[in-house]
């Protein structure tokens, strides 16, 4: 009989008799049953590997992208020739390698010159033979130097592909025949990118500096789309348009528009109103000199120069009247009674009388105005702004919502802010608007798809569809070939054994019962409870099976 000190036997030595078990079996199984377990579980090892490595996406790179036809041909048959797996792109721009073959693969074509980018340099004088004529080298050389042109065009960020014309002219003796050489540029932009005035200036500049005695003016440059991006040959601009004065004045009403926001935002709300501005901007370049002359001077003006001549003279001067009685001889006078006669023209003492003559010069400053003006570009001759308030939305006392307009106190205050903010001027001829109206609520519902078109369902679908045969997989490797051979070599135990072991367990409560009944007729309360208190700590499982027996439990279970 068995007492409460004998315990269940401990997990690892259940594991190791499990263990000794299995390997029993297994070298009591013949040489094919050997062969035929290991080969099922390389099955299943492989099935499992297989569909892991189906599912992990494929290691490819990018070799080369955006190649010309014939530079991709080329490549094609390099990598076939080298037994390289290649693999397109599904736009067809681009050709896939393995990754880990990518930097090898690619300083080996560079080796054989690819790609070419459909352009030849100055590689093409490596070829030269003896005997060719003038001509032919000046061919060559102006093909090299287009090609060597073009693919520094490329080498720009916003520059897909570039082609490059030159137009270089006999040098001739005579200066009156002399022609400069011009220059076409056709350059293929990337998608959504654009070139910048810098950039065109620096292409042309490139272009002009590489060809000798070629002028800037003689470079036009064209995108894929045939418009003409050279400024100095753009009929707009001939015209005196410039695409970038729309431009400012856009700039110039947006920035309007956002004061206008900025100072109706927290008083009315965000979507609560809309603003449009016009602006009317001068783009004229007014140059102005005016000289002008005050028409009375001043009495203090100062004098710049002054100049008096004055002569006094006793000259007599020719008398008498013209004709034939002034030739003759005068008649003899007569004495008078009281005093001789004097002759006309002569005073009374005997002496001619003075002829005094005065002239005076005198010029003063001249009082005279010059002014150059010159007016700036862009300046606003007059501003049109609209703005509408919506209407605000105000509860009721009994919960229903209800549209109410601005009052006039709020039109005034929101038009006094807006004249503010955008600088209103009355001499300029400035106008401001502001209207309040509800705004209109557009709902525009699109049409829903069905789940099995929906694209990011059908996406989670074949997602969902992969993991599903993975696990599939899973699961019959494990059920159809692991499964059975474990049942053949670590069989389940028997239950007879199972029972067996049931009724150790009863045997041992049984027994547990029993040591402490009998212990309780001869020993003490304190050796009674130190007994009990060694039975719990050493198994404690069998305590509790012991209490619930007590209490009953078992039987209501069992019941």
């Amino acid at each position: 009989m068995a007492t409460a000190e004998n315990i269940a036997a401990p997990p690892a030595s259940v594991m190791n008799a499990r263990l000794q078990q299995i390997l029993q079996n297994i070298n009591a199984l013949s040489q094919q049953q050997k062969l035929a377990g290991a080969a099922a579980l390389a099955i299943a090892i492989a099935l499992v590997v297989g569909v892991l490595l189906w599912n992990r996406a494929p290691d490819y790179a990018v070799l080369f992208s955006n190649l010309d036809e014939r530079d991709g041909g080329q490549i094609i048959n390099a990598l076939q020739q080298q037994n390289v797996p290649y693999r397109m792109s599904p736009t067809g721009n681009a050709i896939l390698v393995p990754q880990s073959q990518v930097h090898d693969v690619r300083l080996r074509l560079a080796a054989d010159g690819l790609p070419k980018g459909g352009l030849v340099g100055f590689e093409l004088m490596d070829t030269q033979k003896l005997g060719v004529s003038q001509f032919n080298e000046q061919v060559n050389y102006q093909r090299a130097l287009e090609g060597e042109l073009s693919r520094t065009v490329q080498s720009i960020a916003s520059v897909m592909s570039a082609r490059v014309h030159l137009a270089m002219p006999k040098q001739t003796a005579f200066l009156r025949d002399d022609q400069k050489p011009t220059a076409s540029v056709m350059v293929q932009l990337r998608p959504g990118r654009v070139l910048d005035a810098t950039q065109l200036a620096g292409i042309v500049h490139l272009v002009s500096s590489s060809v000798p005695r070629m002028p800037e003016s003689g470079v036009s440059v064209v995108n894929q789309n045939g418009e003409l991006l050279t400024g100095q040959s753009d009929p707009m601009r001939r015209a005196g348009l410039d695409p970038t004065q729309l431009e400012y004045v856009r700039e110039v009403e947006a920035s309007f528009i956002r004061r206008i926001e900025t100072i109706l935002e927290p008083l009315v709300g965000k979507g609560n109103f809309r603003a449009q501005v016009t602006a009317d901007v001068d783009f004229n370049q007014v140059e102005q000199t005016a000289e002008t002359y005050k028409p009375n001077p001043s009495p203090d003006q100062a004098i710049r120069s002054q100049q008096t001549t004055e002569q006094l003279t006793r000259d007599p001067g020719p008398q008498g009247v013209p004709g034939a009685l002034t030739n003759q001889p005068p008649a003899p006078a007569t004495a008078p009674i009281t005093a001789p006669a004097v002759p006309p023209g002569q005073a009374a003492n005997g002496q001619l009388p003075p002829n005094t003559n005065r002239s005076a010069v005198l010029n003063y400053e001249l009082d005279r105005t010059i002014q150059h003006t010159k007016q700036s570009l862009g300046q606003i001759k007059r501003l049109s702004v609209a703005v509408v308030v919506n209407h605000r939305s105000t509860t009721l006392p009994n919960g229903d919502p209800q549209v109410v307009p601005p009052t006039e106190e709020d039109i005034n205050r929101i038009t006094n802010l807006v004249r503010e903010a955008m600088g209103y001027n009355q001499v300029r001829g400035d106008t401001l608007n502001v209207a309040t109206s509800p705004f209109a609520i557009t709902a525009t519902t699109e049409p829903e798809l069905p789940l099995w078109k929906d694209p990011e369902m059908l996406d989670l679908g074949k997602e969902g569809l992969k993991y599903l045969v993975i696990l599939a997989v899973i699961l019959f490797a494990y059920f159809g070939i692991v499964r059975p051979l474990l049942r053949t070599v670590a069989p389940k135990v028997s239950e007879e054994a199972e029972a067996g072991g049931t009724e150790g367990e009863e045997g041992e409560e049984e027994d547990a019962e029993v040591t402490l009944s009998a212990a309780a007729h001869g020993d003490s309360y304190e050796a009674r409870l130190e007994r009990a208190r060694e039975l719990s700590r050493s198994n404690p499982k069998m305590v509790a099976d012991l209490l619930k027996e007590w209490m009953g439990v078992n039987e209501e279970a069992r019941k």
